[in-house]
């Protein structure tokens, strides 16, 4: 009996897809299946899968649909009793369905095991390390105030919880993980493994679209969240909000913001700084960002990355 079911869903993935699917053979727990939705890729994603024969991958070719509905796909074709999602273009360390499945056996009352992330550049080379945070049991008001868990290639799930919350927001383009993280939080208790076990890789392309794409879809998730959180916990929204734009600011600054970057740097802080209900004590970090923003808006890119990486 299949005791774990891993979902990648991919688009057009073909310079990540054989890597990816090699961290999960690579697993040192081997009671798995790999379920791979081809979400209508039009490159040479499908022609590498074939490549790698294994009798314990399933792959599904489906018409485009997104993120969501791929992943809901891959729930529906799982035969085991815990589920695992990764992305086409991330990675596990070996030990990473052993580690969380063990997490959860020594928590029964746990339905999700989390890690840490490391990120990854485009060579697969490591970046920096994540948030590292480590939260046991009711996580639902952590979660709340951010995403913690970071990306949607992280948590293992007992297939019986994720059949009661229901299926990924099909509506979300963007922040479908949270949401669903978030759903599970408010009725099941998490259990951390500290350890960095998944290597989410950084992409340069579209940053600005991409970005604004994020704020967008992570409000209408925050939005709906609030709608149906406890009464309360219904002063934790600004605090939510502040911590967006500052996940945000972050994210631009990783990649080195040009002039444009800049002018979302700029809107992005004005946001935190009215949403964070402690701002007098974050002033010399809205101070900084500030002058960091104003680098980006003023000077050439070539100039004002070079200052900033000197930072």
């Amino acid at each position: 009996m299949t005791l774990i079911s891993v979902i990648i869903p991919v688009y057009n993935g073909e310079k990540t897809i054989k890597e990816t699917i090699l961290s999960v053979l690579n697993q040192t727990f081997k009671n798995w299946e790999l379920i791979i939705i081809n979400d209508g890729s039009t490159d040479s994603t499908i022609e590498i899968i074939a490549q790698i024969q294994n009798t314990k991958i399933r792959v599904f070719n489906c018409e485009n649909a997104g993120l969501a509905k791929s992943r809901n796909r891959g729930i529906d074709q799982a035969q085991g009793e815990y589920i695992s999602f990764l992305d086409a273009d991330d990675l596990w360390t070996p030990d990473k369905l052993e580690a969380q499945f063990q997490a959860l056996q020594e928590n029964p009352q746990a339905m999700v095991a989390y890690s840490w992330t490391d990120y990854i550049d485009e060579s697969s080379q490591f970046l920096y390390s994540g948030r590292q945070i480590t939260i046991n049991g009711d996580v639902y008001q952590h979660l709340l105030v951010n995403n913690f868990l970071e990306n949607g290639s992280n948590p293992l799930i007992r297939k019986q919880a994720l059949n009661h919350v229901g299926e990924f927001d099909t509506s979300l383009k963007a922040g479908e993980d949270w949401d669903m993280w978030l759903r599970l939080a408010a009725l099941y208790q998490f259990v951390a493994v500290p350890l960095p076990q998944i290597l989410y890789r950084v992409s340069t392309r579209s940053m600005s679209s991409q970005i604004k794409n994020q704020e967008r879809e992570c409000l209408k998730v925050i939005e709906k969240s609030f709608e149906q959180a406890p009464e309360s916990l219904q002063p934790l929204k600004r605090k939510t909000l502040a911590e967006l734009y500052k996940y945000l600011m972050w994210k631009i600054f990783q990649q080195q913001p040009n002039h444009k970057q800049g002018l979302i740097l700029m809107e992005y802080l004005i946001n935190y700084s009215t949403h964070e209900p402690e701002w007098k004590k974050e002033i010399k970090f809205i101070l900084i960002m500030f002058i960091k923003s104003l680098i980006t808006l003023i000077l050439p890119s070539r100039f004002s990355q070079k200052i900033l990486k000197k930072d």
